[in-house]
């Protein structure tokens, strides 16, 4: 009996030059698929590596819908940074792995650089966003997004993910880590920032909130269409 592989894309050979998250990333919608057919024992085997944290996998493990457990376990590990998404590339390399989802031998072609520590990957991601700040006048401002962060509401969740493509177990990051509804808001705005780097304008995040099965008031971001 014969094992059916993806095929690798031409794109996949040049990898060696993205890091750990990039890669997963790319072959996320790929994961998925292959993945999906045994959700809980990837779970339980990144679980058992500590890739996701103990608050994410208590909340991953009782999602019913395999597909959409292995892309929180994805999404979660993305979230947590270069060694977590490295550990998930090792994992789904190993024998055991291999032999579960045969469709997996793609990864195995796979090269990642040598993760950063989080001080270090964290110290890379906010110096460009610096120097788009110093570039570029129309992207938002730290003072417009909290002026916004102000005036949503209790639907900033939907936003979040709706909107502005945020997965979820991230905005419950965010919901863990400041004790405020503007605190949280704001954060979840300045991850969309920092994630959407130089097309983050205030007219590109005016656009964003104005779609109308949002419910967000005019009033409380026009003024993001301002000229100075």
């Amino acid at each position: 009996m014969s094992r059916t592989a993806y095929p690798l894309d031409r794109s996949d050979m040049a990898e060696d030059a993205a890091d750990a998250v990039q890669l997963l990333k790319r072959q996320k919608a790929k994961l998925i698929s292959i993945l999906s057919a045994d959700a809980d024992f990837i779970l339980q085997a990144a679980h058992s590596r500590d890739l996701p944290s103990d608050r994410g996998y208590e909340r991953i493990k009782y999602c019913r819908v395999p597909s959409e457990k292995v892309r929180d376990l994805l999404d979660h590990v993305i979230e947590r940074g270069p060694p977590s998404a490295q550990g998930m590339l090792d994992l789904l390399k190993e024998n055991e792995m291999q032999k579960t989802f045969p469709k997996l031998a793609f990864v195995k072609d796979l090269h990642a650089k040598t993760p950063l520590s989080v001080e270090e990957s964290e110290t890379q991601d906010q110096i460009p966003a610096k120097k788009l700040r110093h570039n570029s006048s129309g992207m938002v401002t730290e003072k417009q997004l909290m002026i916004v962060a102000r005036g949503l509401g209790s639907s900033w969740r939907e936003i979040g993910r709706v909107a502005l493509n945020i997965p979820s177990v991230r905005l419950e990051t965010f919901e863990d880590e400041n004790k405020l509804h503007a605190e949280r808001v704001f954060a979840m705005l300045r991850y969309w920032r920092n994630q959407t780097r130089e097309e983050a304008t205030a007219a590109c995040l005016h656009s964003l909130l104005s779609q109308k099965d949002l419910g967000v008031p005019p009033e409380s971001i026009d003024f993001l269409l301002e000229t100075d």
